[in-house]
């Protein structure tokens, strides 16, 4: 359990009553996809949740929390965020939204920063993030390398998330560090030997930046190849400023998320259609808030669902392209810009970014998940894009505990 984590710590059972609209995400439970339980409750034992159905059917319970009339969905999933780092490119985004175009040269900025951050600065940041995360109802929260690029910054970088998350995602291959801007290729080779060796332990996935400015196919097949041979589950960045190889790369080496998704071909539409098939398939993770920051066109949601594509939502919460936690947000925007009915985006948000995890304990609220969940200020899931901006999260529980806001 990383520090995070709250440990339930209660006596007995807690009884949450009163559900206006219950999103248990799981159809078998409730009405249409999202499984939904109208006048509903719910019981937390030991973490988990224990039973959830209508109120007048609940049993008994230790404890009681009154959630009168507010809707109670899983936690969000955010299954892509950069959140050690260290610095401000504040003036960056400004320089942006006067016509200067994004690349991901800027990364080298924060690069140089989180170089030059003690370990104590960057689990501070980390720490600040997470809550601000839970207070956006965020429960679940992968958390990425990629600000160090030398051996040691990668390996403390991970050393840093490994405290506040399970979900630790080496990505040494964001860019190419700076000394190696002449001989890209030795980069690589630090990358897949040195670095690799000595970040592996620390780390559930590999990830790498297969784009322009970044790393192209051949040198990205290297990474995530690599990282696979050490017992690490790929995940790709792709697609994000144009067309290109990503998508493919990922369905061809099992990963588990293909991030961006911004420049799709009809294949690429194609073949992840085709990975959703797959017992561990590939998901298609959508960051609404990179092309709201960066004045990019946004990935056509509505073309991959409708092709039976997996789609996750999630922030990328980074210093540079998106500097955001809340995927209350990127709800609002994918429903407003992207072509997804409200229902799909939360969905999601949730069980979508646990499929990019390949979680099978979050992202609902059956008998037997883990008891994280979100009550909005609101009577149903709708609000969240029906009213983009205002804060609307109320209470929000992780493990069965209470991490932020009050019932």
């Amino acid at each position: 359990m990383t520090e995070n984590e709250t440990a339930s710590g209660a006596p007995g059972t807690i009884l949450v009553d009163a559900i206006g609209t219950l999103v248990t995400n799981d159809p078998a439970l409730g009405r249409g996809p999202l499984g939904e339980i109208a006048d509903a409750a719910l019981v937390i034992e030991d973490g988990r949740v224990a039973w959830a159905g209508p109120r007048d059917r609940a049993p008994a319970a230790d404890a009681r929390v009154d959630a009168a009339g507010r809707c109670v969905l899983p936690g969000f999933v955010d299954s892509h965020s950069h959140i050690v780092f260290a610095g401000d490119r504040s003036r960056e985004f400004a320089a942006r939204m006067s016509g200067q175009p994004y690349s991901a040269g800027g990364i080298r900025t924060t690069v140089a920063a989180t170089r030059a951050a003690t370990d104590a600065e960057l689990l501070d940041g980390a720490r600040r993030f997470v809550r601000e995360a839970h207070g956006q109802g965020t429960t679940t929260l992968e958390v990425k390398s990629g600000y160090g690029l030398t051996v040691a910054d990668e390996r403390r970088s991970l050393e840093v998330a490994s405290r506040v998350t399970d979900e630790v995602t080496f990505l040494g291959a964001h860019v190419v560090a700076p000394e190696y801007a002449d001989d890209p290729a030795a980069y690589v080779d630090l990358v897949t030997g040195p670095m690799l060796d000595a970040c592996a332990p620390h780390a559930r996935w590999v990830d790498v930046f297969c784009e322009r400015g970044a790393f192209d196919e051949q040198a990205s097949r290297r990474v995530l190849t690599a990282g696979i041979e050490r017992g690490l589950l790929p995940r790709v960045h792709g697609n994000q400023l144009g067309e290109g190889p990503g998508v493919r790369l990922a369905v061809e080496l099992g990963a588990a998320s293909v991030d961006h998704c911004t420049y799709l071909t009809a294949e690429d539409v194609d073949a992840l259609a085709q990975a959703a098939q797959r017992p561990e398939p590939t998901v298609a993770t959508l960051l609404p808030g990179v092309d709201f920051s960066t004045r990019q066109p946004y990935p056509n949601a509505r073309a991959l669902v409708d092709a039976g594509a997996l789609v996750a939502l999630a922030s990328d919460c980074n210093p540079g392209s998106c500097f955001t936690s809340s995927l209350a947000f990127c709800v609002a925007v994918a429903v407003r810009d992207m072509g997804l009915t409200p229902d799909e985006a939360v969905w999601a948000a949730t069980r979508g970014g646990a499929r990019a995890l390949r979680r099978e304990d979050v992202g609902h609220l059956a008998p037997g998940a883990r008891a994280d969940l979100t009550m909005l200020d609101a009577p149903n899931h709708l609000y969240l894009a029906y009213r983009p901006g205002v804060p609307q999260v109320a209470a929000v529980w992780k493990d069965g505990g209470l991490v932020s806001g009050r019932p």
